[in-house]
């Protein structure tokens, strides 16, 4: 009896390892839901984030599979809320997986996330392209938007200008031209005092 039920058991795990690698997708999709060309302040800490779904060849969302967030190692970076360039987030029931808090460094310049999930066999991976930017420290975009401005300031005085000029041309020519009324009295034909001659007929 021992025996049997020995035998039994292994039999019931040997069916249930298959049907659990059964439920591993073959093919993932890994899709950027939200961060992708956002843009941060230099020096900040972003408080959006990145957020991927991934799902199977189907479309179905794929829970609990692990999705990897790497920074560049230099140039325009930072690191995650650990400390460190890379950071590891399971997805939820709805597929997703959120990465947020990045401390950015200073170094202006477009940057790349690489992303990359895994369940069983199965691999997937993208990028998302983030940004981080002076602007707001430094005058120069301010300077140009000024040039903009004196620019669009000068376009528009010539502008000005050219109707008062407009305008000056049609006072004096309404001055100078006699109105439509005024010429079709002046140039009208004038007809004498009509006479009468009798004769024979």
């Amino acid at each position: 009896m021992v025996r049997i039920s020995v035998v039994v058991v292994l039999s019931v795990v040997l069916v249930q390892l298959p049907l659990a690698a059964q439920s591993d997708p073959d093919i993932l999709l890994i899709r950027i839901v939200e961060g992708e060309g956002a843009v941060y302040p230099i020096g900040s800490r972003a408080t959006r984030g990145v957020t991927v779904q991934v799902t199977d060849e189907t479309g179905k969302p794929v829970d609990s599979a692990s999705v990897v967030f790497r920074l560049p190692d230099d140039g325009p970076t930072g690191t995650f809320s650990s400390g460190n360039k890379t950071d590891v987030v399971s997805t939820g029931a709805d597929g997703r997986a959120n990465v947020w808090g990045m401390q950015w460094n200073r170094v202006t310049g477009p940057l790349e996330v690489r992303i990359t999930a895994a369940k069983g066999q199965a691999r997937a991976g993208t990028v998302c392209g983030l940004y981080l930017s002076n602007t707001l420290a430094s005058p120069e975009p301010r300077t140009a938007a000024a040039g903009g401005w004196r620019k669009h300031k000068r376009i528009w005085i010539g502008v000005g200008i050219a109707a008062g000029a407009f305008v000056g041309v049609a006072a004096v020519s309404s001055r100078g031209t006699p109105s439509v009324g005024a010429a079709a009295s002046v140039n009208a034909p004038k007809i004498g005092t009509p006479s009468i001659i009798i004769g024979k007929p």
